[in-house]
């Protein structure tokens, strides 16, 4: 059944981000610090670099192999959301066509690189948002705002959304499994059908939504999750956040793409 396989593959990113590798096992707080200060360094190249962005991929290699992520993964999650920033980027070769240079007698207009920039500083921030979420618990990462001091409504919030959006799921998978098997040859399993499905999910998830928090209540449930005490941070996870700073600023300052092209053309000359 088609529905029962992507409620499967809806908890393989759940499945990936509690394996036992050395990037899984860096704290989350550690892991989101490096995060935010990789997009910070991508986003604030100017809308013409292109060159100088290409190292910053050794993150993603790096990551992928280390933390025993699939590729095709990745991939395919990127091109569920490229064509959003493809309608942004499109229209820039139209509007910026001054010439930058020419490649092989073929001018190159402004207007391309920034299309080009655009399209891999997006690679870049979502992989390594993906990434970040493929090596690290949804309870991780909400420990780690909690520890930023993000206010605990919102995390509370992102915890039960997470968390019921399996329980919601598996509600929907019993109902069009049900109705699946006293259809003949897909007979009844038309738009109608569905239409009616979600009318009747949003019930039963309303109904159960009641008893859940009924249930909570008598466990001692006060509007604020328990959670573990905060950890402290390991030699591991010093080093890790090190040398991803140090690298962040020797790709994003000193640019060595730019730099040994420099240096090629003056052993040339």
């Amino acid at each position: 059944m088609n529905f029962d396989r992507e409620f499967f593959n809806l908890g393989y990113l759940d499945r990936l981000s509690y394996k036992d590798t050395i990037i899984h096992n860096i704290d989350a707080r550690v892991k989101v610090i490096g995060a935010i200060a990789y997009i910070i360094a991508v986003l604030s190249f100017p809308k013409y670099a292109v060159i100088p962005l290409i190292p910053f991929f050794s993150f993603q290699i790096f990551s992928i192999i280390i933390g025993e992520i699939p590729i095709s993964f990745i991939i395919k999650r990127i091109f569920v959301v490229s064509p959003f920033i493809l309608f942004i980027a499109i229209f820039n070769p139209f509007f910026d066509r001054n010439t930058a240079f020419y490649l092989f007698n073929i001018p190159i207009s402004y207007g391309i690189l920034s299309f080009f920039s655009i399209l891999i500083k997006f690679v870049l921030t979502v992989s390594i948002i993906i990434i970040l979420i493929s090596t690290t618990s949804f309870s991780g990462l909400c420990y780690a705002m909690r520890c930023f001091k993000v206010p605990e409504i919102f995390v509370n919030q992102l915890l039960f959304m997470y968390r019921y959006i399996f329980v919601l799921a598996e509600e929907a998978m019993r109902m069009v499994r049900a109705k699946e098997l006293r259809s003949f040859n897909k007979k009844g399993l038309e738009l109608k059908f569905y239409v009616k499905l979600a009318g009747n999910l949003l019930i039963r998830s309303l109904n159960r939504a009641e008893r859940i928090y009924y249930a909570m209540l008598s466990r001692g449930y006060n509007g604020n999750m328990p959670y573990n005490k905060r950890k402290k941070l390991g030699f591991p996870d010093l080093l890790f956040i090190l040398i991803i700073l140090i690298m962040i600023y020797f790709f994003r300052f000193l640019e060595p793409v730019n730099s040994m092209g420099r240096f090629i053309l003056r052993l040339i000359r």
